[in-house]
């Protein structure tokens, strides 16, 4: 599980880090002041002479120091060798600059080195006379030693079953919880017992950031570089996803949300619903065409954790992805056809589009991405009071159906009820998956040839968007939130939008792959 919707204490630090980012950047300081309030920053968030924290005062600033660097967009620094906390500042001071690979990253001094896998024999051991641990272990592993059951690691191959059948729930199956939440497998330990990621296989879904009790792994942020193009005097865009619902609880309507990101420093807000809209039309067309005609079934490529997942472990597969844009895509190139000098500025729940967007493809019309967890850092740093922000004029652009893409199944409902509008007669069977893992399972049933006909749909995130590893808040709550966004929409059908027309402007760019 993560942690979303706790105030933990991990959580805290993350915030502060993102706020004392932006505090710096919104200072415009360059040079050796720079460097100053960069340097300044772990004794701002972690004060005192006494390590509260991990009991070392000076590893737990260290650890900060790491987070800010990646908040920078900066890279971790090799604990071999030496190298100053402001190493590369300069180069990140501007307001034109794309992630570094690795998206993700483990500050290694901060991990636990928690076991990947361990099945124990806790004290709530009652040492009963039935003993059906012992029964049941395939390896003869468990052994009845004063008194008590006792596990020998070296036989035990983690099955299981003596945790399933303890009448006592004394016996527990431990996993390191970044390897966990992977669905992926790309998580494993270091020659010292560190995690340290596949990157051949993660997709940058974030989903180990946010399950890591340790808080040692974090991605690589925009916060500084989209402020220096506010202080440049750019007009910047912000794209919003539909899983902002609930992050924000005193930003409850789209108008305070709108009074808020203008503090900010945004000249204009706008649904990415309105993208959704367009991705459900290009996508339900690209069904009736190609399935089964030409393919056994099609995919939703929304998603990017998922697309990259399916290309990944499936690559014969590949070609069942839709080519549709993704409602990022799409929102921003319309606005940018609009408004050709405008920066764009997707605010969403997702790593993953940071890694979307950076792709050489998408990066002139994406210029930044911001989770919701740190726009909430940089609003805290903007001093911009969440309880007075004015009302504004309502944004009204996005469907019902478009609006509904943040949550699983939202998506492949969207497409086949618009199918299902053209053509009354026409059955669209759908299957859809979330959690990386559970889209795995899915993708090998649809190899096997049990999905044929069908439209599929991935969420990488559980719940889908609204689980995404940027959100803030309780996701079961925000669904509930959501549905009432959805239900207030101004329309239904993604026909009835006004930006419906873009849609063959934008596919007939020569730049789209």
């Amino acid at each position: 599980m993560s942690f979303r919707g706790i105030n933990t204490t991990v959580i805290q630090i993350r915030r502060a880090v993102f706020t004392e980012v932006a505090r710096m950047a919104y200072a415009n300081v360059k040079g050796e002041q720079a460097n100053h309030m960069m340097r300044s920053i772990p004794y701002k968030i972690i004060p005192g002479e006494e390590g509260k924290l991990r009991k070392d005062i000076f590893l737990e600033r260290a650890i900060v120091e790491e987070r800010v660097r990646l908040a920078i967009g900066l890279p971790t620094r090799r604990m071999d060798e030496h190298n100053s906390v402001v190493s590369g500042l300069e180069d990140a001071n501007i307001a034109d600059k794309y992630y570094d690979p690795p998206l993700v990253n483990v500050i290694k001094f901060a991990c636990n080195r928690c076991p990947e896998k361990m099945v124990k024999v806790s004290d709530l051991c009652q040492g009963c006379l039935a003993h059906p641990c012992m029964e049941v272990c395939p390896k003869n592993a468990i052994v009845w030693e004063s008194g008590r059951s006792t596990i020998d690691q070296e036989k035990c191959i983690k099955c299981g079953r003596c945790v399933d059948v303890c009448p006592y729930h004394a016996i527990v199956k431990t996993e390191r919880p970044c390897a966990t939440a992977c669905g992926m497998g790309a998580i494993h330990s270091d020659a010292l017992g560190r995690a340290e990621i596949d990157y051949s296989k993660c997709v940058s879904c974030g989903q180990c950031l946010v399950n890591c009790p340790f808080g040692a792994i974090a991605d690589k942020g925009q916060i500084y570089q989209l402020i220096q193009s506010f202080n440049r005097g750019d007009r910047v865009y912000a794209l919003v996803a539909p899983a902002f619902v609930n992050q924000f609880p005193a930003l409850n309507t789209t108008q305070k949300l709108r009074a808020a990101l203008a503090q900010v420093g945004f000249c204009e807000t706008v649904e990415v619903a309105i993208g959704a809209d367009l991705c459900t039309v290009d996508e339900a067309r690209d069904f009736l065409k190609e399935v089964p005609d030409k393919l056994n079934f099609m995919a939703t490529s929304c998603c990017p954790a998922w697309s990259m997942m399916a290309k990944t472990l499936f690559p014969d597969m590949a070609k069942n992805i839709s080519m549709t844009m993704t409602p990022m895509v799409f929102t921003a190139r319309m606005i940018k056809a609009a408004d050709p000098e405008a920066r764009m500025c997707f605010i969403g729940p997702c790593a993953a589009k940071k890694l979307e967007a950076s792709r050489r493809h998408v990066r002139s019309d994406v210029d930044f991405v911001l989770t919701f967890e740190e726009l909430a850092g940089i609003m805290e740093a903007r001093g911009v009071d969440l309880s007075i922000a004015p009302e504004e004029e309502e944004l009204h652009y996005g469907s019902a159906a478009g609006r509904g893409f943040a949550q699983s199944g939202g998506v492949a409902k969207a497409v086949a009820d618009k199918i299902h509008e053209w053509y009354p007669d026409k059955e669209v069977k759908i299957a859809s998956a979330e959690g990386l893992a559970n889209c795995k399972k899915m993708l090998m049933m649809a190899k096997a040839g049990k999905y044929n006909g069908y439209l599929l749909e991935g969420m990488g995130c559980p719940g889908g968007c609204i689980g995404g590893a940027g959100t803030i808040a309780d996701p079961v709550r925000t669904a509930v939130q959501l549905n009432k966004y959805v239900a207030a929409a101004p329309f239904k059908d993604p026909e009835e939008s006004a930006f419906i027309t873009n849609i063959h402007l934008l596919k007939d760019d020569p730049d789209f792959e």
